[in-house]
């Protein structure tokens, strides 16, 4: 377990990389935020001792997640978001008022579970001993078990990668795309 000292400066620096990720107006200065995050949740993984997990955290997500945002951000050339304060009125501002709806009911739940006892209550830590927890019988587990999902998540990671292509199209002067 790790000591509250450096718990609360890693809790700190995440909870800054994500107010950083959200609050900045560069979208490349936001994915590297994100990255920033990512690291110290996998440095909290190790300190559970999940040192399979955190090196996942860092390679699935730091690595190929933030570098496929980066790749959609550069070919867009979204580099600069537009500010809150442009959107005035229309769509956006209910689309505002409805994200604060569900993030109030989000903190209401989490709330109301931490104050009930219902996080956590149920875990029985040797409910799970007996499993082989190897990354060998995880990898045949999730080969095994999850094909269909991983082949969903690959088909959706492609017709992303084409909607991309698609809008990211730019046409030449005469009409003819280029």
């Amino acid at each position: 377990m790790i000591h509250p000292i450096p718990f609360i400066l890693l809790a700190a620096v995440a909870v800054a990389a994500a107010l950083g990720m959200l609050l900045s107006h560069n979208a490349v200065h936001s994915a590297l935020y994100l990255v920033l995050n990512f690291i110290t949740v996998a440095i909290f993984y190790l300190a559970l001792n999940a040192p399979f997990i955190a090196m996942v955290q860092i390679t699935v997500y730091a690595g190929a997640i933030v570098v496929l945002f980066l790749f959609v951000i550069m070919l867009l050339g979204a580099e600069r978001l537009r500010s809150v304060a442009d959107d005035v009125g229309g769509p956006e501002r209910f689309h505002r008022y409805t994200a604060l709806l569900l993030a109030l009911a989000l903190v209401g739940v989490v709330g109301y579970l931490l104050f009930q006892g219902g996080v956590g209550a149920a875990i029985d830590p040797t409910a799970g001993a007996t499993l082989d927890a190897s990354p060998q019988a995880l990898g045949i587990r999730l080969f095994q078990s999850y094909v269909l999902p991983f082949q969903v998540t690959g088909v959706l990671l492609l017709a992303a990668i084409a909607g991309v292509v698609i809008f990211g199209h730019t046409k030449k002067r005469g009409g003819e795309n280029a």
